[in-house]
């Protein structure tokens, strides 16, 4: 006989009573929001699966209240059936299956315990059959790991060498290696059979004893450059350092003082090198900056000061030309680029405030001088020329904010171009605005003028700019050596261009996207696919797709996925909400990709992150006082629920809510891999292998290492002795990988968050490889900040056994 309603807990100790208040309890909590939730997604169009557990759940509650057997028999079955709808939903992908088992079946193994002692003996079948379920269904999620963890994996790949695009570089004094971006290292001391036995060879901080915030470090993202046995590199405040390669003792530091902006990104991504030795006049070699205060500068790389006849003592003055610059509105975040004599720096640009943003205008300087050699602005096709007195560059117009490239050969810099401001919204640009838009230009280094251009996205709003330094090789192109350019792009897709006429060198298709537009916004009917080429655009999403932690945030973002407008990639923008994906941070980024031109593979680093996107008609957003930065009472980045991150967009119909599509514990809403890396044959045009990248280790609850692949800035680099360098993941370590098999041959924890690009170099003194990252974390990706230069080398013995480059 059951007890009475009065007296269900009676013959229980304490602890088991309790236990059975806390299980009903929250057993109850969750039956109630399941249903709730279940209810709502149902109207959407959705899963009727969290709706009938709902009510399950309720129902069990009740009977584990009235202390019945039924209760255990009940949830066994709910546990059946969640398995078998699990599997049927998603398959046996491990990622999928953890939310929607890992807490229905630790919720069992507790119901379990709770219900051991004082119950009725008849519930003892019950409890066993639970245990097996509770304990099968945590099998079928391990189990599933195991059965899918070569999924990613596709080793053996068939190597059709190509004509090599050179073997790479000793030395690395370019931001990308070279000049063309191969970032490709012709060491071979440190190979796969030696790396585990990689040991930190010396760490520097930019602090010395002091703190981190004093040096300016967090968001970094700086690259070193290598010369002649001295490392170069810039904090984010743009103190500039030299360091003995070998040893990493500073040599000098220069601080410019550099004037900030609360609005002010603090980034400085590398410094460019000019010259031929350190012997001779001042300056004779030189190192040139960019900052963020907008001035451009030169230091003598021997000694770090100014070069007094560079500009104004060593300066030049960014703004000039630019007209009315708000504070923190433009500035200069990624290193110049040096060719021929000349200097040429392109700009950040503070988007999405206004449609009338500063110029985006990109300038040619001597580097000896300092004098303005040319200056091209993307409404032209040829340079413009010299300003007159109370002239400015036209404004809201595309900027060059990352890294270009370079072909001594040709006499051509490529430039990877922004879209025109705002970003999300296109309704008021002209086709002259749009022309040079997310896309490479190629300038004549002389002239400043365009000779091609190829542009892979048609009237972009969605903010898929190139971030990529694109990468200069030699293509076999039918049997003909053609001088190529690989184009990684945001959108995943990664176009081969002639280098010397931009005519595509793979099949590349115009295909149809979605249509739709918002009021006062026009959309392309098209947009370029690179057919041709493997693709990393990720794959398209769907309610069945959503993830969360647990039943519940995935329960949520089923919810605000069915609300949402989503048509795939070039989704539109709508006053309902839509989803963007890859969305604007993209799936690769500034870090680009590295090419090993021995066995002819492109080592590819992607992210993968939706973005929910919410345009705000005009009167709404002055209604929440959402204004341009800068502009008095601003609150752009203010939000009133907390999870809104606005932008103005002033002189459009709309602003926007624009941010990552996060559960509401933090985690994407959508199936891992955030993150991975991979190789593509370039020979024969396919994915030779590809594996989750990174670890949840410093972003889960206690941190549980699960390997999810992480979401990660920064690239990779090659090297002769068959190797891929990486940090760039948000769980704070530096890996290496078999180039040929992607698998991880050693990996080092670091100080601090490695947002950066490493580099390798062999010393002309000593013979040791040596391979330098710099670890300053990331201030968007809440990485650990610090301040630290740290490189890595064999031990001497093992060094001096190996044939590498010397």
């Amino acid at each position: 006989m059951q007890p009475s309603s009065s007296g269900r807990l009676l013959g229980l100790n304490p602890v088991q009573a309790v236990a059975i208040v806390a299980v009903v309890g929250a057993i109850s909590l969750i039956a109630v929001a399941l249903a709730y939730g279940g209810i709502t997604l149902v109207r959407l169009g959705g899963s009727w699966y969290y709706l009938v557990v709902g009510f399950w759940l309720g129902i069990t509650a009740i009977l584990l209240w009235r202390r019945s057997p039924a209760a255990l028999w009940s949830y066994s079955g709910l546990l059946l059936g969640t398995a078998l709808w699990a599997v049927w939903e998603s398959g046996l992908d491990p990622w999928a299956l953890l939310p929607r088992l890992a807490v229905p079946a630790g919720l069992g193994l507790i119901l379990v315990g709770c219900t051991a002692g004082n119950w009725s003996p008849a519930a003892k079948p019950a409890r066993v059959i639970a245990a097996v379920f509770s304990i099968s269904s945590l099998g079928l999620l391990v189990g599933s790991y195991f059965v899918q963890n070569d999924r990613y994996q596709l080793p053996g790949h068939s190597i059709a060498l190509l004509e090599s695009s050179g073997t790479g570089v000793r030395s690395w004094n370019h931001f990308g290696g070279n000049a063309g971006g191969l970032r490709h290292s012709a060491a071979t001391q440190i190979n796969a059979k030696n790396v585990d036995q990689l040991e930190l060879a010396w760490s520097y901080r930019v602090s010395g004893s002091g703190t981190t915030e004093a040096a300016g470090l967090a968001t970094a993202e700086s690259t070193p450059i290598e010369v002649d046995g001295r490392l170069y590199f810039c904090a984010s405040t743009n103190i500039a350092i030299a360091l003995d390669a070998d040893t990493g003792t500073e040599l000098w530091r220069f601080d410019p003082r550099v004037a900030l902006d609360p609005a002010t990104h603090k980034v400085c991504r590398g410094v460019a090198f000019h010259g031929e030795a350190l012997e001779g006049r001042a300056c004779s070699a030189r190192i040139v900056m960019g900052t963020v205060d907008n001035r451009l500068l030169a230091l003598d790389a021997e000694s770090g000061q100014p070069c007094p006849g560079f500009g104004d003592d060593g300066f030049v003055n960014l703004n000039d030309g630019l007209g009315v610059v708000p504070s923190g509105y433009n500035y200069v975040t990624s290193p110049p680029t040096v060719l021929n004599d000349v200097v040429v720096v392109g700009s950040f640009v503070f988007d999405n405030q206004s449609t009338d943003e500063p110029p985006g205008v990109v300038r040619g300087y001597d580097v000896s001088t300092g004098e303005l050699r040319w200056a091209w602005d993307v409404l032209h096709p040829e340079a413009l020329p010299p300003l007159q007195p109370g002239e400015t560059y036209p404004r809201n117009t595309p900027n060059v904010w990352s890294i270009a490239s370079a072909d001594e050969t040709l006499g051509l810099l490529y430039l990877p171009t922004g879209n025109t401001p705002p970003d999300f919204f296109g309704g008021h640009r002209s086709t002259a605005q749009d022309r040079f838009g997310s896309s490479v230009v190629a300038i004549d280094i002389e002239s400043g003028n365009v000779r091609w251009h190829y542009q892979t996205v048609n009237h972009d709003i969605w903010d898929y700019d190139i971030a990529a330094q694109p990468v200069a090789v030699q293509w076999n192109d039918a049997g003909r050596t053609v001088p190529a350019l690989l184009v990684p792009t945001k959108r995943g897709e990664v176009f081969v261009l002639n280098r010397a006429t931009g005519v595509p060198l793979t099949e590349v298709q115009e295909l149809p996207v979605p249509s739709g537009a918002a009021t006062g916004e026009w959309l392309a009917p098209t947009q370029p696919f690179s057919t041709g080429m493997p693709s990393f655009a990720p794959p398209g999403l769907e309610e069945a797709s959503m993830w969360g932690a647990t039943p519940l945030d995935q329960l949520w973002c089923r919810i605000e996925f069915k609300r949402a407008r989503y048509d795939g990639l070039f989704t539109p923008h709508s006053t309902r909400g839509s989803i963007v994906y890859p969305g604007a941070f993209g799936v690769i980024n500034w870090g680009s990709v590295s090419v090993d031109p021995r066995r002819n593979l492109m080592l590819v680093n992607t992210s993968y992150l939706p973005w929910y996107q919410k345009l705000i008609p005009r009167d709404q957003a002055d209604e929440l006082g959402i204004v341009a930065w800068g502009t008095p009472s601003d609150r752009e980045l203010i939000s009133p629920k907390g999870r809104e991150i606005y932008y103005a967009q002033a002189g459009t119909p709309f602003a926007i809510d624009s941010r990552p599509f996060l559960s509401p514990l933090g985690y994407p809403c959508h199936e891992p891999p955030w993150g991975e890396l991979a190789a593509v044959d370039l020979g024969r045009r396919e994915i030779a292998w590809r594996i989750p990248l990174g670890t949840t280790r410093d972003v889960a609850p206690f941190g549980i290492p699960l390997p999810t692949g992480i979401f990660n800035i920064g690239g990779p680099i090659t090297t002769a002795g068959g190797l891929t360098f990486i940090a760039a993941t948000v769980d704070n370590y530096f890996r290496a990988f078999d180039t040929e098999t992607g698998a991880e041959m050693w990996k080092a924890r670091l100080p601090a968050g490695g947002q950066s690009n490493p580099i390798s170099y062999v010393s002309t003194r000593n013979g040791q490889q040596y391979i330098v990252i710099a670890a300053g974390g990331h201030v968007p990706m809440q990485t650990t900040p610090g301040d630290y230069v740290l490189a890595y080398t064999l031990p001497a013995a093992v060094a001096e056994r190996e044939d590498g480059v010397r």
